[in-house]
């Protein structure tokens, strides 16, 4: 018999009332999901790490990878640090026609399909089937129906359970994956209008988003498929922009949260919780959002952490000729090709500078795997390992690491200081999700 996704388990036990959610952290990034794989390892427990539609696909994606490349991607990064792939789920965001949405409908489904059964065979057991976007020959004066956006995550649903079939034939022993619709999706990356214009999903809404997928569903004889949709796409309320974020409101949030408790077998999933507190995020997991989904936020802790390093080596290494000058290259890259932060950022050209730099959506993330860009992130880390980093510039730049070194509890070691940044993210997502969570050392759950 195949062994109960973890997801699927996740859903039984918040029907027994215990408080439980699932963090899901969507990137491709190799040092990111090093340093999540690594903090999963303190307590032995599964990890969600997924890639979106843009970067991965039949087609490469920004990252030139297939579903089974970035699955041995990851699991080339587990074996690197003894993480059993047993423990990791893979999972597929916005997996559906994002990617080709300029094109007609039927040739945009066409290669939909082809991504998620792609996918499946790969080994995803997360996918979230996004048909929610408007495709090249759609009537652009009228809002997408329901109906549609259903009829085809149908068709997608029904192609992965094919493909599971298919798996199921080699390997009776095979998990079966676990599904997220919707049709309230956020955008990938970040929200491009003002933060203040975020509306909480009304609860008539998410209900006839419902009404509508049993409905298409039961016509597609798909009628056991909610045994295996785990979750639902909403906007809770949280955003984040280039500048700002707009927090959990858990009173704005009351009504649609309200609702969930009619329909006990489903959680909503949290797009865009990046940057929230870890108070807010418990309080989204509490209120029914169970599954919260991290991306930009974590390669932004990256970056934070890679430019303080490189500001200690101004410091440290005197011959200009032998810095990394990371930070330089890196915006030489992001001017050279413009096309993954162009439209985000608006404003003068100083403006626009410093959102490249520091704005909260991190397009410099679709930058930081090409081949300039992590040689110099190589060389960082080799010239600040060949030098003693004094504790005065460690408190200066890094202070939170050095707090851990001085303590013992942190290599000085580059690499492994830009990691702790991401691992401090990840830290208030396990706190949210888990009960007692053991956070820096103290229970604080």
């Amino acid at each position: 018999m195949p062994e109960q996704n973890p997801l699927r388990e996740m859903v039984t036990k918040r029907k027994l009332g215990i408080h439980c959610g699932i963090p899901s952290f969507c990137s491709a990034n190799k040092l990111v999901i090093e340093a999540i794989l690594e903090q999963a390892q303190r307590f032995d427990e599964r990890v969600v790490i997924e890639a979106t539609s843009n970067q991965v696909n039949q087609n490469g994606g920004y990252m030139r990878m297939q579903p089974k490349d970035f699955c041995d991607y990851v699991y080339q990064i587990a074996d690197r640090i003894g993480f059993s792939h047993d423990k990791i789920l893979i999972g597929g965001d916005h997996l559906g026609p994002l990617p080709w949405a300029d094109k007609p409908a039927a040739e945009a489904m066409d290669n939909a399909e082809t991504l998620v059964r792609l996918s499946v065979a790969a080994g995803y057991k997360k996918i979230h089937l996004d048909t929610s976007m408007k495709l090249g020959d759609d009537p652009v004066d009228e809002r997408l129906s329901d109906e549609t956006i259903a009829e085809r995550g149908a068709r997608l649903y029904k192609a992965c359970e094919e493909e599971y079939q298919k798996l199921l034939e080699r390997n009776p022993d095979e998990m079966h994956p676990v599904f997220v619709i919707g049709s309230e999706v956020p955008i990938p990356g970040g929200n491009q209008k003002k933060e203040d214009d975020v509306e909480v999903t009304r609860p008539e809404d998410f209900e006839r988003t419902l009404v509508a997928y049993h409905k298409v569903f039961a016509q597609y004889g798909l009628a056991d498929a909610f045994q295996h949709i785990i979750a639902i796409v909403v906007q809770p309320g949280v955003e984040f922009g280039n500048l700002s974020v707009h927090a959990y409101d858990r009173v704005e949030a009351t009504k649609l949260c309200q609702s969930l408790k009619k329909y006990p077998d489903i959680v909503f999933e949290g797009h865009s919780t990046d940057y929230q507190s870890p108070k807010k995020l418990k309080e989204m997991v509490e209120d029914g959002i169970a599954i919260i989904k991290v991306g930009p936020a974590l390669t932004y802790a990256m970056r934070e952490a890679l430019f303080a390093l490189a500001m200690m080596e101004d410091e440290l290494i005197a011959d200009e000729s032998k810095r990394s000058h990371y930070r330089e290259i890196l915006e030489a890259k992001m001017l050279e090709d413009p096309t993954y932060w162009k439209k985000y950022y608006k404003g003068d050209e100083n403006s626009v500078a410093i959102q490249r730099r520091y704005g909260f959506s991190d397009r410099s993330r679709y930058y930081t795997a090409l081949p300039d860009v992590e040689n110099a992130m190589n060389k960082l880390f080799k010239n600040l390992d060949e030098v003693t980093i004094p504790t005065g510039i460690l408190h200066q730049y890094m202070p939170l690491q050095y707090q851990k070194v001085r303590d013992g509890s942190l290599s000085p070691k580059a690499r492994d200081l830009a990691k702790y940044s991401i691992v401090a993210m990840v830290e208030d997502y396990n706190y949210a999700a888990k009960v007692n969570y053991m956070f820096g050392g103290f229970s604080i759950g």
